[in-house]
């Protein structure tokens, strides 16, 4: 299968204008502008199956589709920031291809008739930074932003907003808060963006790699797209492959092919004379999955959901049998409880009640019960948080246990981890 999104990384001085319009970059901009008018695109988005590529996989036509039918200012917020452990396949587009970004980008604002819109941006993307602002700025200059963009009555534009480092700002309306000069509170929903977001306005937040897939499905049709990928989970994905694997990296691949493919055959395997012990399919905050369970089950969204973990933002932990699972559960932990922002009593107590359990189990200091009292913490953060990073700090914990009691027990028996599993993540 060909690849889309990623097709060109690699070329001398990609980012630049020069290079993106002599590989046809900006023609799919005229054609939508030329040829559809904005709720036709909507439809080929809708029609052509596109889920979000951020983490929760939701379809990205139907989100557009929930902006009120009404005369208010409204925003399409693009969010840059990802900041989920294990992922990086947005900074690879923002660093290598932004002009890829914003093309998508463009279409979408005209699709949503928005005349304003903003990246937000990870503060510690310095490259991807300069390098998009720079884009941005070739872009005005070229007339593909700003005011009646090639000679039509259509206006978009953009600004870049650069967060502080703070996991929450992932959250879309953490991130909303943030963009408004606000501490980071995740707000409650309903209402939702869609008609209350940013500075109280109709508002839609979609992915930098979600973004990047409008400009391909407007080019190509939705019935191309659509022939990519088992159905409900179609087109393309930028898996992160990372861990104890011999070629660690992205990989653009069909949604639905099988992970021990992706692990195996595209990442080159585990090193030599190890065995996998398990798979962290979609980010830090996706439940583990063991050997047996990652080499049954295929990459798309519903196939992870079944398997009782989830796509997530597409961030593939590999981890062979020198791993320490109480060890990695704990690194997981305490990385959850420091981004917490303290908004809910139950992620902010209940994120450092888990990780000092886990770092005395770890560190020989086990006490009886400490396993079912994770558990039992578990069950009174899940669900009961604003934002889902209660539910993502109890994911790792809980399927870990259940995953793999027998480690867990080892610790608190014999003050140690398990001989020869000495490797962090």
């Amino acid at each position: 299968m060909e690849k889309v999104l990623t097709q060109h990384i690699g070329l001398p001085n990609l980012w630049t204008m020069d290079t993106y319009r002599s590989l046809g970059g900006y023609q799919t901009l005229e054609k939508a502008l030329r040829d559809y008018k904005p709720d036709e695109l909507v439809t080929i988005v809708r029609d052509a199956g596109l889920r979000g590529r951020g983490g929760a996989g939701f379809p990205t036509g139907v989100k557009w589709g929930f902006l009120p039918k009404d005369n208010r200012q409204r925003y399409l917020v693009c969010n840059g920031d990802e900041s989920e452990p294990g992922t990086f396949k947005d900074r690879l587009l923002i660093e290598n291809d932004p002009h890829q970004i914003l093309e998508g980008l463009i279409i979408s604002c005209y699709a949503v008739q928005v005349r304003l819109a903003f990246i937000y941006l990870r503060g510690e993307f310095f490259l991807g930074a300069q390098r998009l602002q720079a884009a941005i700025d070739e872009a005005y200059a070229a007339g593909y932003l700003g005011p009646n963009i090639l000679g039509t009555d259509v206006s978009v534009e953009v600004l870049v907003h650069r967060g502080a480092g703070a996991y929450i700002c992932g959250e879309e309306t953490g991130l909303i808060e943030s963009l408004e000069g606000k501490r980071a509170y995740p707000r409650i929903k309903p209402p939702f963006p869609a008609n209350i977001g940013a500075f109280g306005m109709p508002t839609v937040v979609n992915n930098i790699e979600t973004l990047a897939n409008v400009r391909h499905i407007v080019e190509r049709g939705a019935a191309w797209y659509n022939s990519i990928g088992p159905e409900r989970n179609r087109g393309m994905r930028m898996w992160c492959v990372s861990g104890k694997v011999k070629h660690p990296g992205v990989y653009e691949l069909p949604l639905g092919m099988p992970l021990r493919d992706i692990i195996f055959k595209h990442a080159g395997g585990l090193h030599e004379g190890r065995t996998l012990k398990a798979v962290i399919p979609g980010g830090a905050s996706a439940r583990i999955l063991t050997a047996d369970e990652a080499m049954a089950v295929d990459s798309d969204f519903d196939a992870l959901q079944r398997a009782g973990s989830m796509g997530g933002s597409g961030g593939m932990m590999v981890l062979d049998d020198t791993v320490c699972i109480v060890q990695s559960t704990l690194i997981l932990a305490e990385f959850y409880h420091d981004e917490s922002c303290g908004q809910c009593s139950p992620c902010r107590e209940g994120t450092g009640w888990m990780a000092k359990i886990l770092h005395r189990i770890e560190h020989g200091d086990g006490r009886p019960g400490d396993i079912d009292l994770l558990l039992h913490m578990g069950t009174n953060i899940f669900g009961r948080t604003i934002c889902p990073l209660g539910d993502a700090a109890v994911w790792p914990v809980e399927s870990a246990i259940n995953k793999f009691r027998a480690e867990f027990e080892y610790h608190l028996r014999e003050k140690h981890c398990l001989p020869g599993t000495t490797s962090i993540l």
